[in-house]
């Protein structure tokens, strides 16, 4: 099945029904399908084939999720590019994705002018009031243009490139049944139907915010409200004003809203579920949700497996706090060791993912290791519990290995996350010319707040043995993460890690 079907579909059987809300505008389903038909016509005006990918420069913006469709429709790939790169880095993604075509919002025609003179055969679209020699988005289709469908289940779709936690990020490949196929499994983590009202406000660039919700919500035929970007009032507002059922935020963007003025008074009643990824999640970011009876479940995945992998649904957010539940519904999960054999239940061992969700391989990377028969080696440590829940601790590459002792910094982290001084941190591993590596605990203290080194020494005293303790502490204004929050620890191991 194409995934444009599922636009068509809907746009027959509930035209007049919101499919997307943006800004100040309602989008109906019939709307939604004539700017699918209307992107398919400009699309093919371009000279865009099967096959061809192109690149989509700007924010939140249910124009690119009518390319989506129509690529789909083409068989082409959508390459959402993360607008917070310097240019130098959308070239070098550009280049490697070989891209035929670069769509541009406005308000990032500067960086698209600077990749269009050093990329001078890439054809350049903007999306309103465009320079003279680009492509206008909005025109007129050629006369007598009919839509032709020549994408099918197993076309690629998209390529997202990932949010570069280790370095230099990777194109993933993802179908059109891999997004189908993870939209099942949004279905089974939120129990996910036609009535729904999904409010995002993380940039679909990245497939948290892409297809943990937005995109399943519209497979079911319910309403997406889109924020072009993320802002904690904006988000409490339209939770009280709109009354979406669901949302996603990611620490960072979990941390902004809980600390807003508005917080406590806002009404969030009509949230039945609230769910949250992209790293482990520290309690005290938990806690506030759950004293207003809303479940904060947890999503498990990667850039690579679509991302829904290993859940915690709703019913049992409150008992499993911390938990990344089980694997979701279409997806297979399992924990090895260095030698790829099981891990008994308890032990850490790596994550290993296989499922029809899944990417189909790294663009022009198709040897990649991490991708062997069918399974992703996502490099990331979890245990299994006695009730067969999943808990992450950290990354392989994370774990600090101290005196033949293995430290996961996710169980420091979660201590410093509960200090009322501390705005944020982060723990790392550096090199020892005693004990091999020593734990780094870089710290942001709260603003107004004072906190030195040995308050954070004390914070571990009598709650984890003595060889976990921090050997050294960094205090930093601010700690380097990525689009969707997780802090680069590659970037920290830059800074600080020689040995004091």
């Amino acid at each position: 099945m194409n995934l444009s079907r599922i636009v068509e579909r809907w746009g027959d059987v509930q035209p007049d029904r919101v499919a997307i809300r943006f800004r100040d505008e309602a989008w109906t389903w019939a709307h939604l399908r004539g700017r699918v038909d209307h992107a398919t016509a400009r699309l093919a005006s371009i000279g865009v084939q099967p096959g061809d990918r192109v690149a989509w420069l700007g924010y939140n913006h249910p124009e690119m999720l009518a390319i989506l469709f129509a690529l789909a429709r083409v068989g082409a790939m959508l390459v959402p590019l993360n607008f917070r790169l310097a240019v130098p880095e959308l070239r070098s993604i550009l280049e490697h994705a070989e891209a035929a075509v670069l769509v541009a919002e406005p308000d990032l025609y500067k960086p698209a002018h600077e990749l269009a003179a050093a990329l001078p055969l890439l054809k350049m679209v903007g999306l309103r009031d465009a320079p003279g020699d680009w492509f206008q988005w909005e025109g007129a289709p050629r006369a007598g243009f009919t839509p032709k469908l020549r994408g099918d289940d197993a076309s690629p779709a998209l390529i997202v490139y990932t949010s570069g936690t280790t370095g230099k990020p990777k194109g993933a490949v993802h179908t059109q049944s891999a997004l189908l196929w993870n939209a099942a499994n949004s279905v089974y983590t939120h129990d996910l139907t036609h009535a729904d009202h999904v409010l995002n406000p993380l940039p679909m660039f990245h497939v948290g915010g892409l297809s943990i919700q937005s995109l399943p919500v519209l497979v079911v035929g319910g309403t997406l409200t889109i924020h072009p970007r993320f802002d904690p009032s904006l988000w409490l507002q339209d939770v009280a004003r709109l009354r979406p059922t669901l949302s996603l935020l990611v620490p960072a963007t979990m941390k902004a809203v809980v600390e807003h003025p508005a917080f406590a008074s806002t009404d969030l009643s009509s949230l039945r579920m609230l769910n949250s990824g992209s790293s482990t999640i520290p309690e005290s970011l938990i806690r506030p949700f759950h004293e207003r009876g809303i479940p904060v479940g947890q999503v498990y995945g990667t850039t690579e497996t679509g991302p829904i992998s290993i859940v915690l649904r709703a019913a049992h957010a409150v008992r499993k706090v911390g938990s990344t539940g089980k694997p979701a519904l279409h997806c297979e999960a399992r924990l090895v060791d260095e030698q790829g054999n099981d891990v008994p239940r308890g032990t850490v061992g790596e994550i290993w993912v296989r499922g029809l969700n899944l990417m189909q391989g790294y663009w022009r990377d198709p040897d990649n290791p991490s991708f062997r028969d069918g399974w992703f080696h996502t490099g990331d440590l979890a245990r299994i519990d006695e009730e067969g829940d999943w808990w992450v601790v950290g990354r392989s590459k994370d774990m600090i290995i101290s005196g033949g002792e293995n430290v996961y910094p996710a169980e420091l982290e979660n201590i410093l996350a509960d200090c009322p001084d501390i705005a944020e941190a982060a723990v790392f591993g550096a090199p020892d010319p005693k004990w091999g590596e020593v734990a780094v605990a870089a710290v942001v203290p709260r603003e107004g707040r004072s906190i030195d080194e040995a308050d954070v020494r004390a914070l571990f005293e009598g709650r984890i043995a003595r060889y976990k303790h921090p050997r050294r502490i960094v205090f930093m204004e601010t700690l380097p993460r990525n689009a969707m929050g997780k802090v680069q620890k590659f970037e920290l191991r830059r800074q600080f890690g020689e040995p004091a």
